[in-house]
């Protein structure tokens, strides 16, 4: 991920414009020149230019109903063929979609006249993709949805750089969550998840989709007030959604041994463990304590 940033780019606030989709690709917002998703399955999206290109394309300003990328006659725009979500930009989409990344949002003078540019392209702030999925368009073949919202004031805070912030209103502490959040948070996480081969680590369920294989990080002592959990590996369990659901709700528990126990106390099997991942007892302690459990052991 080295060569993707996800977020607000130093010297290109929100409004700025381009001439041109190289002007624009120059200035770092958004990369390539002729494809509308910037990124890949290993990476994610970092960066979408909407610009009438899909006929089924739909921008409510602070929503949009994205189009995928793949089979349309790049001259009218029609959609001549089906789409496939494990084109590149698409996986990316999904991939930013269960990451959580932020997507900037680049319009262009062809898209809808309400909430696009005259002329050239105007980079419009970050989104967030919520979720997607498969329908026929209007021309009669699959394509693959997007919707993307638009992060509030706050949220896109998180994701800008110093330089971009105006004087007065820096604020150190939402600096150094930008790089735990960003950088820190992501690559454990993707860590944490890799090491397991994305295989829950209480029912060793490996949930397959379309673009690899999808599992959840959970944080044992959970991060934030009035927990104040560490963001590090130790703290982090590879779990499959359902695991996950019911240890953030104390349905499940570890002991101290290691053991997953259901919350009326019956042991359910042994947690899968790595070598190379140290789970820390303490959390895994306080975790147990915080919803009354006892180390019946």
């Amino acid at each position: 991920m080295a060569d993707y940033f996800f977020g607000e780019l130093a010297g290109n606030p929100v409004g700025s414009t381009y001439v041109s989709r190289k002007a624009a690709a120059d200035a770092g917002v958004h990369r390539v020149t002729v494809q509308g998703i910037s990124g890949n399955r290993e990476v994610g999206a970092e960066s979408i230019v909407v610009s009438g290109g899909y006929e089924d394309d739909e921008d409510y300003g602070d929503e949009i109903i994205y189009t995928g990328a793949g089979g349309n006659d790049t001259a009218t725009g029609r959609q001549i063929a089906d789409q496939s979500l494990t084109q590149p930009g698409n996986a990316g989409l999904v991939l930013s979609e269960e990451s959580a990344y932020p997507v900037r949002v680049i319009r262009g003078y062809k898209g809808d006249p309400e909430f696009s540019p005259a002329t050239g392209y105007r980079y419009d702030g970050l989104y967030r993709v919520t979720r997607h999925w498969a329908e026929t368009g209007r021309s009669g073949f699959r394509i693959w949805r997007f919707q993307l919202v638009r992060l509030s004031p706050q949220e896109a805070a998180s994701y800008t750089p110093d330089v971009n912030l105006p004087p007065g209103t820096k604020q150190p502490d939402r600096t150094t969550g930008v790089v735990q959040r960003i950088v820190r948070s992501t690559a454990v996480a993707d860590a944490v998840k890799k090491i397991h081969d994305h295989a829950c680590q209480v029912c060793d369920l490996q949930l397959a989709v379309p673009v690899g294989y999808y599992a959840e990080a959970a944080h044992i002592r959970a991060l934030g007030r009035p927990h104040n959990g560490p963001d590090t590996p130790e703290n982090v369990l590879c779990l499959c959604p359902n695991h996950h659901a019911l240890f953030d709700v104390g349905g499940i528990y570890l002991d101290s041994r290691l053991r997953v126990h259901d919350h009326t106390g019956r042991v359910l099997g042994p947690l899968s463990k790595h070598s190379k991942h140290a789970i820390n007892l303490e959390h895994a302690s306080y975790h147990r304590e915080s919803f009354g459990y006892s180390d019946a052991t």
